[in-house]
């Protein structure tokens, strides 16, 4: 049976060429758009997945964090009187600050200050420079993907402007995308503060984390109820929260969906099409089959064999076409991620794409009369 199917499926090449040139468009064209979203997701929630903390205080009603609202930083000594509490730092995320580039144009970026000694909501992914550099006063750092073209940056040691400031860029890094396109700029807490004009009790966020062998929720919902006039969330929550404002509340990720959706039902259709279109292709082969006695089951386990040989091999290329796709976009600021992930579940949903359309087929080829071989 399954020699039966391999000669069957190679025996034109040319229609075999064209039925793994639809799946693999489909897999591709699936691949890129859930890539896309991926990617989305991504930029939008990095600086909250990438913190390495385990809590964060936010003001109440905060829906995400780029646009924070500050509070007294007297609540740091609260939670540091928790003894579930390993360390717990200050914090700030703001768009409200402009950077003045070399050619005297604005651009606005993403401010980030961290405690320099806390390992939280720094920056990750660095290629030059590190994070003890940012100690100088003025400080800052920013991501090659936007440092030329958004800052006009060009090199370490470089001086622009923020907020009227001098800031003395001393280190790079490397795919910290952001979704608003305001590039993120890490700099120490302390500088934060000056670049905002806050004063030196003055605090967005604290971040903080807990002891080993604490259980984070009771820890969050203690703390929540400690503290007055703000929020107590997990990372795994305020990422939610985040990944759903810029999703769903900016509409701006609706349009990604409906694509990623669209991408998967044009690839069920091509799929279906293909997959139908070669097996009634040899709808004689299958009649000469059932004259010679065979059931109908062999029949089916025929067209599955095919579906699933075609499916594997367009899985191969259209993935490998996928990840290099995949490669170069890493290189800009658009990220098209196709992790395992996502490989794995196109694994899973090529082969159910391929094995439901040649349920149609399969159809086709049982109901056919074995006298037709005969005729002329």
């Amino acid at each position: 049976m399954a020699s039966i199917a391999i000669k069957n499926l190679f025996h034109e090449k040319v229609r075999l060429a064209v039925t793994l040139t639809g799946i693999v468009f489909s897999i591709i064209l699936t691949a890129v758009q859930l890539g896309i979203f991926l990617g989305f997701i991504e930029a939008s929630t990095g600086i909250v997945g990438q913190s390495k903390a385990d809590l964060w205080v936010v003001s109440r009603g905060v829906t995400h964090v780029e646009q924070g609202v500050e509070f007294n930083e007297g609540k740091l000594y609260k939670v540091l009187a928790d003894p579930d509490v390993a360390a717990a730092k200050n914090h700030i995320v703001s768009l409200g600050a402009q950077a003045k580039k070399p050619d005297g144009s604005d651009e606005g970026v993403t401010l980030v200050g961290f405690d320099l000694d806390g390992g939280m909501g720094g920056p990750w992914n660095i290629t030059q420079g590190s994070v003890a550099d940012l100690e100088i006063p003025d400080a800052v750092m920013v991501d090659e993907l936007y440092a030329e073209n958004k800052l006009g940056v060009t090199k370490v040691g470089q001086v622009i402007e923020i907020n009227k400031r001098r800031a003395r860029v001393v280190g790079f890094t490397r795919g910290v995308r952001i979704f608003t396109s305001q590039p993120a700029v890490f700099t120490s807490f302390k500088n934060a503060q000056s670049f905002l004009g806050l004063n030196e009790d003055q605090s967005f966020f604290l971040v903080m984390r807990a002891r080993e062998g604490a259980d984070i929720e009771a820890l969050r919902s203690r703390l929540a109820g400690e503290l007055k006039d703000v929020e107590v969330l997990t990372t795994g929550q305020l990422v939610y929260r985040q990944g759903m404002y810029w999703v769903f509340g900016t509409g701006a990720g609706i349009t990604v969906i409906v694509a990623a959706v669209l991408a998967i039902i044009v690839g069920v259709v091509i799929v279906a099409q293909t997959i139908y279109a070669a097996t009634v292709d040899h709808i004689r082969e299958y009649g000469t089959l059932k004259a010679m006695g065979a059931t109908n089951g062999y029949l089916y386990r025929i067209i599955l064999t095919q579906a699933v040989l075609s499916g594997l091999i367009a899985y191969v290329v259209g993935i490998a076409a996928s990840l290099v796709i995949s490669r170069v976009s890493l290189e800009g600021t658009l990220a098209i991620i196709v992790n395992w992930q996502l490989a794995a579940a196109l694994f899973v949903l090529t082969i159910l794409m391929c094995c439901t359309a040649s349920i149609v087929a399969i159809r086709k080829a049982t109901s056919i009369d074995p006298a037709m071989v005969f005729r002329g």
